[in-house]
C-alpha cells in the first residue's frame, strides 16, 4: 500500500529576482512524497511550484489537494485526468512522484544519454530586471559563461534604457554570434507595443514572449499577424486545460512560438498536448522552467532530453537559489548537464 505525505519548501534568491510585475525574493514550493509500506526506504519526490500572479491555482489550493492526496493514495491515477487538472502544479507533482516511486526513487526519470552524462540541453542564459548598470553586468556575465543565446527581461526600468542595452550587445555581438530574446510578461499593451516591436526587429531579436497581458487574444491574435518579428505565447497558456480550448487559442491567435512550461500547464502529458497541436499548425515552440527547486527542474529536463531539442530552451534557472535541493544537474558553456557521479542530497525532504 501507498502511503504518502507533503512538505513545503522556502526557496531564497541570490539576489531579488526582477520582472515587469514586480521582485521575487522568496519561492515557496511543495513536495509530495510517497512511498510503499513493504519498502520505506525508498521514496518517489514530486515537486509543485505554483508561481503567484501567473498561475491559476492558490497556495490554498495546493496544500488542500496535497492533504487530500496523502489521506487517500489509492486514486492518484484517475485523479490525474479529472479534479487535478485544474490544479495544474499538484498535478505534476503527482505525475513526478508516481514515476520516481516507479524507478526505485532514482530521479532517474526518463533515460536517455542526458541522464548518462553523455549529451546535455541547449539553454538560453537569462537577465533579471535591475537597474541599467546591473543589467549590463548581468548580460556581460551570461556571454561571459558560455551561453551563445540570452534572454533578457523588459518592461520594468523604461523601454528606452532597455533598448540601449540590447543595441549596445548588438554593437558587439551580431545575431549570428549572439541569439537574442526577450520577455515582457504582459508588461505592454496593444496601443503601445509596435513601436517597441519594430526596433526590437530592427535588433535581429529572435522572438518576444508575451508582449500584452494574457486574455487579450483579439489583440495578440492582430499582433501576432501584423508583428516584424516572432510572438511567443506564455501566460496565456496557463489555465488552458482541454484539448478543444487548446486548439481555439492556437488557431485565432497564430503565434510564431508557445513557451511551454510543464510546472504551469499541468505536467508532462498536458505539455505534450501543445506541442503536438503546435506542430501540427508549424508553431515553433519550446520548454522553460517555472523557478522549481532541483526537483522539478530535473523532472523537466529529462523529459525535455527525450523530444530532440535544437534550439535552446529555458532550464537555466537551477543556480539562483541559495538554498536548492543539490543535485546531478548543472549549467555550462551554455547547456544544461546532468553528471551522474554527483549524487542527490535529499535529507531535507526524505528525514
Amino acid at each position: 500500500m501507498i502511503q504518502a505525505t507533503w512538505k513545503e519548501l522556502t526557496l531564497t534568491p541570490r539576489f531579488p529576482l526582477g520582472t515587469s510585475k514586480g521582485m521575487i525574493n522568496a519561492r515557496t514550493v511543495w513536495y509530495l512524497i510517497a512511498w510503499d509500506a513493504d519498502r520505506p526506504q525508498i521514496r518517489g519526490i514530486g515537486e509543485a511550484a505554483l508561481f503567484p500572479g501567473h498561475s491559476k491555482e492558490f497556495p490554498a489550493d495546493v496544500r488542500t489537494k496535497l492533504v487530500e492526496l496523502c489521506a487517500d493514495t489509492s486514486d492518484w491515477v484517475q485523479r490525474l485526468n479529472n479534479d487535478l487538472v485544474h490544479v495544474p502544479g499538484v498535478r505534476f507533482a503527482v505525475e513526478q512522484c508516481l514515476r520516481d516511486l516507479s524507478v526505485s526513487g532514482s530521479k532517474i526519470l526518463f533515460p536517455s544519454d542526458f541522464t548518462l552524462g553523455r549529451k546535455s540541453i541547449p539553454i538560453n542564459g537569462l537577465v533579471w530586471m535591475g537597474d541599467k548598470a546591473t543589467m549590463r553586468e548581468r548580460i556581460k556575465a551570461q556571454i561571459d559563461g558560455g551561453n551563445r543565446c540570452v534572454k533578457m527581461k523588459i518592461g520594468g526600468i523604461g523601454i528606452a534604457d532597455e533598448l540601449q542595452l540590447l543595441t549596445d550587445v548588438r554593437r558587439e555581438y551580431s545575431a549570428q554570434e549572439l541569439t537574442l530574446r526577450v520577455d515582457a510578461n504582459g508588461a505592454f499593451t496593444s496601443g503601445n507595443v509596435m513601436p517597441v516591436l519594430e526596433r526590437l526587429a530592427e535588433l535581429e531579436v529572435e522572438s518576444i514572449e508575451q508582449p500584452v497581458p494574457p486574455g487579450l487574444y483579439e489583440a495578440m491574435a492582430e499582433l501576432c499577424a501584423k508583428t516584424p518579428l516572432p510572438i511567443a505565447l506564455d501566460e496565456d497558456l496557463i489555465g488552458i486545460n482541454s484539448a478543444e480550448a487548446k486548439t481555439d487559442l492556437l488557431n485565432h491567435v497564430k503565434p510564431q512560438y508557445i513557451v511551454i512550461k510543464p510546472s504551469m500547464v499541468g505536467g508532462w502529458k498536458a505539455a505534450r498536448e501543445w506541442i503536438d497541436l503546435a506542430q501540427e499548425r508549424n508553431i515553433k515552440w519550446w520548454i522553460t522552467s517555472a523557478l522549481e527547486s532541483s526537483i522539478g527542474l530535473n523532472a523537466i529536463a529529462q523529459w525535455a532530453a527525450t523530444l530532440g531539442v535544437s534550439i535552446p530552451q529555458g532550464l537555466g534557472t537551477g543556480s539562483v537559489y541559495s538554498n536548492n535541493i543539490p543535485s546531478p544537474l548543472t549549467v555550462e558553456d551554455g547547456a544544461l548537464r546532468y553528471r551522474p557521479e554527483v549524487p542527490w542530497q535529499l535529507e531535507r525532504l526524505t528525514a
